[in-house]
């Protein structure tokens, strides 16, 4: 059995270009379908959020009965530990759910950037989903990106189209992506997409996350 190590959003919102605070957190989907295949594989999962704060879950994701037990049944989620006090020795491999609460925090939070640079300079398997890879951001504060040159991929300017929120987002994280210099490619909105390149998966939306987890197990057999 393997610790897997689950980095969460602390934000329980996303500030907007006027101001606004959009409500948010973490997406249930993205964490309890990753935790279960993870779990009945057989190994531990742990959650980390900046500053050890109890992560909060977005109440847009909690529409299926099912996906809400899920995430009530998770006591992990009630007992976090602080990002700063991550070893990534500790882990088998690192795990970033999205919900637009990343954007809010992850991505300008440096303890999670060096854990990012030091996972994927380990080669453990790093997985990313949906609004996820925000965190990629705070990667390079000391010139260019490790993540410079993978291809990858996240939530999509259309998907943030189609969900509303694109026009009164401050950025939108497919442009962002790809401004760190990696090649960013994206699929059908809502449709399942993984990349893999060497020791990062990513996944597009929600509905890659099973796919993720799937790609992760797999390189850790």
């Amino acid at each position: 059995m393997s610790r897997i190590l689950f980095v969460l959003t602390g934000a329980d919102h996303w500030t907007l270009a006027d101001g606004t605070r959009h409500p948010t957190g973490f997406w249930a989907e993205e964490v309890t379908v990753p935790y279960e295949a993870f779990t009945a594989a057989g190994h531990e999962v742990v959650v980390a959020t900046p500053g050890g704060v109890v992560p909060t879950v977005d109440d847009g994701s909690l529409t299926d009965d099912t996906v809400a037990t899920a995430v009530e049944a998770m006591t992990e989620l009630r007992r976090p530990i602080a990002l700063a006090d991550v070893r990534l020795g500790d882990y088998a491999a690192v795990y970033y759910p999205g919900g637009h609460g990343p954007m809010e925090d992850l991505a300008t939070d440096a303890e999670s950037g060096r854990l990012l640079g030091e996972a994927l300079a380990s080669g453990r398997p790093l997985g990313v989903v949906c609004h996820g890879p925000a965190a990629l951001l705070a990667t390079g504060a000391d010139g260019a990106s490790p993540f410079a040159g993978y291809r990858l991929t996240g939530f999509s300017n259309a998907e943030e189209t189609q969900g509303g929120l694109a026009p009164r987002a401050p950025w939108l994280l497919q442009d962002r992506l790809a401004g760190l210099g990696a090649d960013v490619v994206v699929a059908e909105p809502w449709a399942p997409h993984v990349v893999v390149d060497r020791n990062l998966v990513t996944g597009q939306n929600p509905a890659s996350s099973a796919g993720v987890a799937e790609e992760m197990l797999r390189a850790l057999a």
